[in-house]
């Protein structure tokens, strides 16, 4: 049975709570002055499949945005991840199979979130695979600020922010995952994700963890 490509319509559902967080194999401790902070695309086209208003959107855009206030606030950078729209078949690669040929080059596909749209001084970096660090100069651009530690948020959990979780452990970076300000097709596949990453390359962590590290 073949699956269709695009993105499906997400049913809501509630983001895990801290006593849902599976405990981490890994045991690192955040620090505001190694770490950075990824808002990985959450571009309007990525939120489509979200009914405005029903959960877990109201609360993955809340978390995000006291992750950003917190970070800029402790002088953690802030990158960002979007895609470019109309990519042609060179650019977009096999994504093209699975996803057929993903957004247009429009503002109600391209733009970022007004309400965690980045800032002055932030970090965007266009988007070319599931990975974060894939042709992109993330790693660089931490490494020359002395920045080691890489919070995840944004969506979607089971694809491009586990992925980028992976590699950057993978580059000895060390990923927290933030299992309350991520977003997913489903809870089965965010709690699935948030697992996985906990047991094999990540901190899973809260919000509220998070914050009392960078504040």
């Amino acid at each position: 049975m073949s699956i269709s490509k695009g993105l499906p319509t997400v049913p809501a559902y509630a983001l895990p709570t801290e006593a849902e967080i599976p405990a981490s194999r890994a045991q690192w401790t955040l620090q505001r002055d190694r770490a950075a902070l990824l808002v990985h695309d959450m571009q309007r086209y990525f939120m489509r499949p979200y009914a405005p208003g029903a959960e877990p959107l109201p609360g993955l855009i809340a978390n995000i945005a006291r992750l950003i206030a917190a970070a800029r606030a402790a002088g953690v950078p802030v990158f960002y991840t979007a895609q470019h729209g109309d990519q042609d078949r060179r650019d977009r690669g096999l994504q093209a199979d699975l996803w057929g040929p993903g957004m247009s080059r429009a503002p109600e596909h391209e733009e970022i979130l007004p309400e965690l749209a980045p800032a002055a001084g932030d970090f965007p970096l266009v988007k070319h695979r599931y990975s974060a660090f894939q042709r992109s100069n993330l790693e660089t651009l931490m490494r020359v600020r002395g920045r080691d530690q890489l919070i995840v948020c944004g969506v979607y959990a089971h694809i491009g922010c586990q992925l980028t979780a992976a590699e950057a452990f993978q580059r000895d970076i060390e990923p927290f995952f933030v299992a309350d300000a991520l977003g997913d097709f489903s809870r089965d596949k965010h709690m699935g994700a948030v697992a996985w990453a906990a047991d094999t390359c990540a901190v899973a962590l809260s919000t509220a963890r998070v914050l009392e590290r960078l504040t």
